[in-house]
């Protein structure tokens, strides 16, 4: 079979190497060096496609590997797998397994999609996976994977890791910038209450997008972003454009032979955004460098560059690169994140009203009517924690984690795992098992009551922010930020569709990525609530 697979990938090759030599004119018989280049490539390509093929059949048929579908040569199973890749595997585990195999081009691929499975890989056998796969996406945008999020595992990302849970994400360095928080946040609820006494339609996703983006940025780069600091492309456009890229199956990734070929033109992409935003980090670097203010709170980018040349805190091998990997990777994992979960929440809540009533009264109950929502009142809302619980399990912003990698050879409920095979956690098909869940596709944030399931990576049912080694460091600033987004709007003001739209109609439609947001904007008009 691999013998035919050869023969008809190298048929139109030797074709044009035919009509190249043989059939030009006698002028132009002798090919351009260009073109036996091109050629000689094409066919060392595909001579590198037949032996590593060849190479892993043989390979595989030593190994128990988990039951998976059977894939094509050279591409494996990558024709199953379609713009929502969560929803894919989640039909194909409920054929094969909640442990599956599959082979994404010449990689092979495992796809875990229960709590018990995840226990085993993410907690039992977690030093085994902890690691993460090459990512051609993070290798030219994130300085050859120097982030925390696709750091291989090893002594660099244990300092990263250790740096930014102690000195960047700490509850002292979270809580340093509340009062920020606040401030901003009180912006936004004047904006909406400026659009409630003109009776406007506000675009709710914009606007929870653009308070996450001004704490996100003020905590960690000291400011909010200026148009004109960036490309002209735009910020939160470039950044967008970055993690979709990050997230679409690239065949590189897959099929390294072919990387050089960049048949989808995800390289060039790639490297035009690693420009935009080196250039926007060494900006801002350089006015950190220059800043003479001692008042002021220091930022993410202050502190990692106090450990920069520190003999004290040489552990961390802090350098202007590393400083801006860091950067990115806080900006992406924050700013998206937690307007994607609060935008699926408040989605959630308009489209049942009685689940709004119900968080309208307890802080009602909890607050009074006569003034807004503190973070200090977060802890005493129960029902609140219970409604953004329900909304993480329907709708996890992250629905396949990031992808871990096997250290070694290595078995797991007697199954052969290969070393280097990439590891995909369905976060999205686990919080929605009919095993675990009851009327698992329902919003019925009273499942909790009386339950110990926690969001935190305790509980391999609910997973949300991922566990184990490679869980989210942010995981504390993520859900401080979406409960108080989320009371705050709930409290401030009551919702309704616009042009008399039900609930019932809402597109809830996911939008995939490295963090899935709804597709399409949640547009609402608003009615101020509290007493002045």
């Amino acid at each position: 079979m691999l013998l035919l697979v050869l023969l008809v990938c190298l048929q139109p090759l030797c074709h044009d190497i035919y009509k190249l030599v043989c059939l030009q004119p006698q002028s132009q018989q002798i090919p351009t060096t260009m073109d036996m280049a091109s050629t000689l490539l094409a066919v060392a390509v595909t001579l590198v496609f037949f032996f590593q093929a060849l190479t892993w059949t043989r390979r595989g048929k030593n190994k128990r590997l988990p039951p998976g579908p059977k894939g094509l040569p050279i591409i494996g199973n990558l024709l199953m797998i379609g713009n929502n890749p969560h929803h894919d595997f989640q039909r194909l585990a409920q054929k094969y397994g909640p442990i599956m195999h599959l082979r994404l081009g010449l990689m092979p691929v495992i796809v875990v999609s229960s709590a018990e499975a995840a226990e085993l890989f993410l907690k039992t056998h977690d030093l085994v996976f902890a690691s993460r796969p090459p990512h051609e996406g993070s290798k030219h945008i994130s300085y050859n994977q120097q982030n925390l999020v696709f750091s291989p595992y090893g002594s660099y990302w244990r300092n990263m890791r250790k740096m930014c849970t102690l000195e960047l994400l700490s509850n002292h360095k979270i809580n340093s910038f509340r009062s920020m928080r606040m401030e901003e946040l009180h912006g936004c609820v004047q904006y909406i209450r400026e659009a409630a006494t003109a009776g406007c339609v506000v675009d709710l996703s914009s606007t929870v997008s653009s308070f996450s983006t001004d704490i996100s940025c003020r905590m960690i780069i000291g400011k909010k972003y200026d148009h004109d600091d960036f490309s002209e492309k735009g910020f939160k456009a470039t950044l967008r454009e970055g993690m979709q890229i990050g997230a679409t199956i690239n065949l590189a990734d897959y099929i390294p032979q072919i990387r050089a070929l960049d048949l989808q033109g995800l390289t060039k992409r790639m490297k035009i955004i690693a420009k935009d935003f080196d250039d926007f980090f060494e900006k801002i670097i350089d006015e950190h460098v220059r800043s003479k203010d001692e008042n002021r709170v220091k930022d993410f980018v202050d502190v990692m560059l106090g450990f920069m040349g520190s003999e004290e805190t040489d552990e961390y091998r802090v350098e202007r690169d590393t400083i801006k990997a860091i950067i990115l990777d806080m900006l992406t994992a924050s700013m998206d994140t937690s307007a994607a979960a609060i935008d699926w929440t408040l989605a959630e809540l308009i489209r049942h009203p009685q689940v709004m009533k119900k968080v309208q009264k307890e802080l009602k109950n909890v607050i009074g009517m006569k003034r807004m929502v503190e973070e200090s009142d977060l802890e005493k809302l129960k029902y609140l924690d219970m409604v953004v619980k329900e909304s993480f399990r329907l709708h996890p912003v992250a629905p396949l984690l990031v992808p871990h990698a096997s250290r070694e050879d290595f078995t797991v409920n007697g199954f052969d795992i290969p070393k280097g095979a990439r590891i995909f956690v369905n976060a999205w098909a686990i919080s929605r098992d009919e095993r675990v869940w009851t009327d698992a596709e329902r919003f019925y944030p009273e499942r909790f009551i009386g339950s110990d399931i926690d969001l935190r990576g305790r509980n391999f049912e609910l997973i949300p922010f991922g566990a184990g080694r490679r869980g989210c460091p942010g995981m504390q600033l993520g859900l401080t930020v979406v409960r108080l987004v989320v009371a705050q709007m709930v409290h401030c003001f009551d919702w309704e569709l616009p042009n008399g739209m039900l609930g019932s109609e809402l597109d809830m439609r996911e939008e995939f990525g490295i963090v899935c947001p709804r597709a399409n904007h949640l547009l609402a008009i608003p009615t101020w609530r509290l007493k002045d």
